[in-house]
């Protein structure tokens, strides 16, 4: 389903909600906020006659209600913090980022300075929100977070999260496997992996025993074998909490771990619409102009189809490109044992500290030949040279 932005104001559907007395979460109007006045966050300080004044934005109410309020009557000493760190963010980064003394006899800020607090009080808001959406659409247990400390920048306006494929229609993601192992022990048996010609991808830690270029053949819903199976792992979906967040060296967002992450671990799965590479083709020649790299080809078997995660795609989206990844590409088989439409996981090549950026090769793909010339991105991604910002010694100075 193709989505329409509401193209009413925060503040509109605000005044709408309270003059119908009706509640709304989802923009800050709760039965609580109706019927009492809660601080949203600070817009502005002053100085007047020995009092200090404060410009309050009202939880649930427009802009237009905001008073000021002397300090004593405010009760939320997070909100005088983030307002009193913004402010001082925003006074070290002048005169390019030479820091400036902050004085505190100010009797009134600069409008700039006041502009700069609310904005940022609203990109904390709408990361927020951003971040309790994200956790109530996935679909596995550990948690995401959002983190911009970097600039004024908030969640994009056009992507949805999803757990699995989009096909476009016509394209059948799932083929209508009805058998599947009576194993009682996966590993020691004749396994999903056997009967397709492969050996069994993980060992007894669940961690991945085979090289890069090898098919993963999971056990699917109609096997015998119950959750715990150890070869089931990419179909539970990501073990790890992790952060989407802002890099500083212009790579737009990226995403880190905030947990360990072993070596030959399962961290992610990229997901996004499945389109024919005709599709792929038209979009590529959009995207090459806006510098954009998430068309991600399905090429194990055939180049019949392609993932496009621009707009609809998981916490894969984020992830940002390094010619020394530490992640590694493989193509999955589960419920769908089309070899044109293989599911594609990400695994640590190495050993991840808590805290690390997580990245992939866009040109790695699946190839036993990780030096090889093949773009793992649509072919139409080569019309136009993207430089790479990966800084990595090994750089080979372009995405493409």
């Amino acid at each position: 389903a193709w989505y329409v932005p509401c193209l009413a104001s925060l503040e509109t559907l605000q005044e709408l909600c309270r003059k119908e007395n009706l509640s709304c979460k989802s923009i800050g109007i709760t039965n609580r906020s109706l019927k009492r006045y809660e601080v949203e966050y600070l817009c502005d300080y002053k100085v007047e006659e020995g009092t200090e004044y404060y410009l309050v934005k009202w939880k649930g109410w427009p802009e237009s209600s905001n008073t000021w309020e002397p300090q004593e009557n405010l009760n939320c000493p997070v909100l005088l913090q983030n307002f009193l760190s913004d402010k001082n963010e925003f006074l070290s980064r002048v005169r390019e980022g030479k820091a400036l003394r902050v004085r505190n006899h100010v009797k009134a800020l600069k409008p700039v300075v006041a502009d700069y607090i609310v904005k940022k009080a609203k990109q904390r808001i709408a990361l927020q929100r951003w971040k309790e959406e994200l956790n109530r659409k996935k679909n596995h247990k550990a948690m995401i977070l959002v983190e911009n400390t970097v600039d004024l920048e908030g969640p994009p306006l056009d992507f949805y999260y999803i757990n699995e494929y989009k096909p476009a229609p016509g394209i059948n993601v799932i083929n209508g496997i009805t058998t599947g192992c009576e194993c009682t022990d996966c590993p020691t048996e004749k396994c999903c992996p056997k009967e397709a010609g492969f050996i069994l991808a993980y060992n007894k830690r669940k961690k991945l025993k085979i090289q890069p270029g090898l098919p993963i053949y999971e056990c699917n819903s109609f096997c015998r074998c119950g959750p715990d199976c150890p070869n089931r792992i990419v179909q539970k979906g990501t073990p790890y909490s992790l952060c989407i967040f802002r890099t500083n060296n212009g790579r737009g967002w990226g995403v880190k771990t905030l947990q360990k992450i072993k070596t030959n671990s399962f961290v992610m799965e990229y997901v996004g619409e499945v389109i024919t590479s005709e599709e792929a083709e038209r979009r590529g020649q959009l995207y090459d102009n806006q510098g954009n790299t998430y068309l991600f080809d399905l090429d194990y078997d055939s180049d019949e189809f392609t993932v496009d995660a621009a707009r609809y795609g998981n916490v894969s989206h984020f992830v940002n490109h390094s010619c020394d990844p530490n992640l590694q590409v493989f193509n999955v088989f589960i419920d769908n044992l089309d070899l044109r439409l293989p599911r594609i996981a990400l695994f640590s090549t190495r050993t991840i500290k808590a805290g690390e950026e997580l990245t992939f090769d866009y040109q790695m793909k699946g190839s036993m030949d990780l030096t090889s010339d093949s773009d793992g991105l649509s072919t139409s991604r080569k019309r136009i040279r993207t430089v790479c910002k990966c800084g990595a010694v090994c750089c080979r100075g372009y995405l493409n």
